[in-house]
């Protein structure tokens, strides 16, 4: 939220469960699915590096929302898409492909200087749009929108 994509990339990959379970020896030592964010990670004595309270309430929601919102940059509100990145500056490029009812909008981020943060065009359907958003639409057509930080 800060526009520190390269922190907030570092910190995503540390909560990601997994990264603590990439080798046989680190899934013996994580202890717990690999799939399920864990609300803690034992830092001490001979349960150091074990995760704890995997399914708890809310956590995975929370994951999701700090890679999808606050990462990548996309954000929903009353019904209108905003593109707001902070990625780690070594990322050129990245897509996602969201469905809003029968609407599909493929939305390609380039990052040619190597930025954090900062929207500098927003083009939607061949067309730049100054306010950097668009209202969705549930029409069932496909939507270009093209976003250069």
């Amino acid at each position: 939220m800060l526009g520190f994509g390269d922190k907030a990339a570092e910190f995503f990959r540390i909560l990601n469960p997994i990264e603590h379970t990439r080798t046989k020896q680190a899934a013996q030592k994580y202890k717990v699915e690999p799939y399920v964010i864990a609300a803690d990670i034992y830092g001490a004595g001979n349960l150091a590096g074990h995760g704890g309270w995997t399914w708890y309430t809310g956590a995975s929601s929370w994951i999701y929302k700090a890679g999808v919102e606050y990462i990548l940059g996309l954000k929903i509100q009353n019904k209108t898409l905003k593109i707001e990145p902070s990625i780690p500056k070594e990322w050129k490029e990245y897509k996602i492909r969201y469905k809003y009812g029968s609407s599909i909008y493929n939305i390609k981020i380039k990052n040619p200087n190597g930025k954090n943060t900062g929207v500098e065009k927003f083009i939607f359907n061949g067309q730049e749009i100054e306010e950097k958003q668009v209202k969705l639409r549930d029409d069932g057509k496909i939507n270009e929108i093209e976003v250069i930080i």
